[in-house]
């Protein structure tokens, strides 16, 4: 398959070629276009290098082949680029070219590029805190996503104008992971149709005041993003969030822990498999108050557990759906994640570590591990889209046969060996999988 890679002026520009290198190692066949900005960052001869494509820099007669002379083109190169490409990324995609992007302007060879493809189109903004948050950048961004581009979202930490906050590029290799699924290169989970729930719920105290968690939803909303990019249909119950939900799937908004089991409880018959990355409450009040509650002293709330939804999806399961849950955990990690996955009887439990610095709540990256009743596999850091398309391999891997070698008995037959390995080393969960005994 073959891709075009947009540059566009911004510092990240540099970032580009380690998005090429990623794209090779995945046997595609890169072409890049750079903007006259984007060669104020990086020298078109570091692409031309890498791809051994001439790099195109201008619509009417400049691009660059790496011999140190420019290549003539002839006028009409943006319609032949727009053919030959399977997919166009841009990245960095910067403030300026998605606006460009959004209207329709077409005034150099990366925006009539962009206006030619008929190919899928991902873009991977990069920019200043400011600009991102900007009401003009999230208006020509959602544009975009409502016409299809998908949007590889920034990361949040230290810019190189030196503020904290959103801008940051995705990392390559995340970027190329969405690229993939967008060519439907990991397209393993056709057929599939998969119920995930992300965010925190909020229970109500008053008409003003609720309980509620910092959850984010990222991981969910990521989750189900890399689901879709690998040909499954998603059915995504959100709590309270932010984020943008994940383009062509099925969006459930909830608000309170109620609202989710029913939500949950609906659409689970339908799913093959049912992915709970929702933090939803232990607790809500017992009463709510029907006026806002003033300020008098001290106050005592009186709580009741909120209904515990994991567990009911397993008791309601339908044969051969694959459940898996989530366990955020601030002590004895491992011990809490296999006494949650043993008590709920849930396939798997992803277990990660809340107070780690960096990752978890509201972050971009994630680390985790993914617990059976059998196996523990360790997912360290990465971008939560990363850790998405990780989890959902283990899922998968979870319906393929697992072949076990037992030493047989002398005086067992190969019948005998077969119970008692059922018996004794596959947990109730997998018995429900096919087992082959070599």
């Amino acid at each position: 398959m073959r891709v075009t890679v947009g540059v566009s002026g911004g510092i990240a520009a540099y970032k580009a070629a380690e998005l090429v290198r990623a794209l090779q190692r995945q046997a595609l066949e890169v072409h890049v276009v750079m903007t006259e900005a984007a060669c104020k960052f990086v020298q078109p001869l570091t692409f031309a290098s890498l791809t051994g494509h001439k790099v195109i820099t201008n619509l009417w007669n400049d691009s660059y082949d790496g011999s140190g002379e420019t290549a003539d083109q002839n006028g009409m190169e943006h319609i032949g680029e727009a053919q030959w490409a399977d997919a166009l990324v841009v990245a960095p995609a910067t403030a300026n070219i998605l606006g460009k992007f959004a209207h329709g302007i077409a005034d150099d060879f990366l925006t009539t590029l962009y206006l030619a493809t008929a190919a899928p189109v991902l873009v991977a903004p990069a920019m200043n805190v400011n600009m991102w948050n900007h009401p003009a950048t999230q208006a020509n961004l959602e544009t975009l996503r409502q016409r299809g581009v998908r949007v590889a979202e920034p990361d949040a930490g230290e810019l190189a104008c030196g503020m904290v906050g959103m801008g940051r590029m995705a990392e390559p290799e995340a970027i190329a992971d969405m690229l993939l699924g967008a060519l439907g290169r990991r397209h393993d989970m056709a057929g599939e149709i998969v119920l995930v729930t992300a965010g925190g719920t909020r229970e109500a105290l008053d008409p003003v005041r609720f309980l509620g968690n910092r959850s984010s939803g990222k991981m969910g909303y990521a989750l189900a993003e890399a689901a879709h990019s690998r040909g499954a249909r998603v059915v995504l119950i959100s709590g309270p969030s932010v984020l943008h939900p994940p383009a062509h799937c099925e969006v459930v908004r909830v608000v309170t822990a109620g609202e989710m089991r029913e939500a949950v409880l609906k659409r689970m018959g339908e799913a093959t498999m049912v992915v709970k990355a929702a933090a939803v409450a232990d607790y809500r009040p017992l009463a709510v108050s029907e006026q806002k509650l003033k300020r008098t002293g001290p106050m005592t709330l009186e709580l009741e557990p909120t209904e515990d939804i994991l567990a009911e999806v397993v008791r309601r399961r339908k044969p051969g759906q694959l459940i898996v849950g989530f366990a955020a955990e601030t002590e004895n990690r491992m011990e809490n994640g296999r006494a949650k996955l043993l008590r709920k009887g849930a396939d798997a439990i992803v277990v990660n570590d809340v107070t780690a610095d960096g990752v978890g709540i509201e972050s971009d990256s994630n680390a985790a591990t993914f617990l059976t009743p059998t196996t523990s596999i360790e997912l360290h850091e990465m971008p939560k889209r990363q850790l998405a398309d990780r989890i959902l391999d283990e899922m998968l891997a979870l319906r393929r046969p697992r072949s076990l070698v037992v030493e047989m008995d002398d005086h067992e037959d190969a019948k005998a060996r077969q119970d008692r390995v059922l018996s004794q080393a596959v947990p109730p969960a997998a018995l429900r999988r096919q087992l082959i005994v070599e």
